[in-house]
């Protein structure tokens, strides 16, 4: 049962996956649950589930059980959607979607994803207020006074 670990561990896997190998390895191999932790920082609690989960399902029980979700866009046409995002004055976010719909025919399930477009061009997303809520209205004031001052158009 170890040589299925030993191949697992070998293949390279993801870091968090060769975290849980290792552990259940050594402590298969005989260390104590002190020097286990010592070594990768982990909980005996962790030593305890990931080896009860490997004696259960094997090496398959190691594995993420989450590899996340592959993008709607290729990544050469994310790029083009960020390049097209630079090159423009305006930026509007039914507008970004009018075009990936139109371009790519991709709808993304969540704004988010539309967001993190934005991002990517060096865009901030920001929802647009009619005036600045940290602004002080008589520093305003004063410095509206001063420049009509300064200008010559006071009245």
């Amino acid at each position: 049962m170890l040589e299925d670990l030993n191949d697992f561990i070998d293949s390279n896997p993801d870091a968090r996956e060769l975290k849980r190998a290792i552990a259940v390895q050594m402590f298969l191999k005989g260390y104590k649950h002190r020097e286990i932790r010592e070594s990768f920082g982990v909980s005996s609690g962790f030593i305890s589930k990931w080896t009860g989960i490997y004696q259960r399902l094997g090496v398959s029980g190691l594995k993420l059980g989450y590899s996340g979700s592959v993008g709607s866009l290729e990544p050469e046409q994310r790029q083009a959607v960020v390049n097209w995002l630079k090159h423009k004055n305006y930026w509007n976010l039914a507008e970004l979607q009018a075009h990936i719909e139109a371009e790519y025919d991709v709808v993304f399930d969540s704004k988010q994803s539309y967001y993190t477009l934005f991002e990517q061009a060096g865009i901030s997303w920001k929802k647009t207020q009619k005036r600045n809520p940290k602004a002080d209205p008589a520093l305003v004031e004063k410095k509206t006074g001063d420049y009509n001052l300064v200008g010559g158009t006071s009245a």
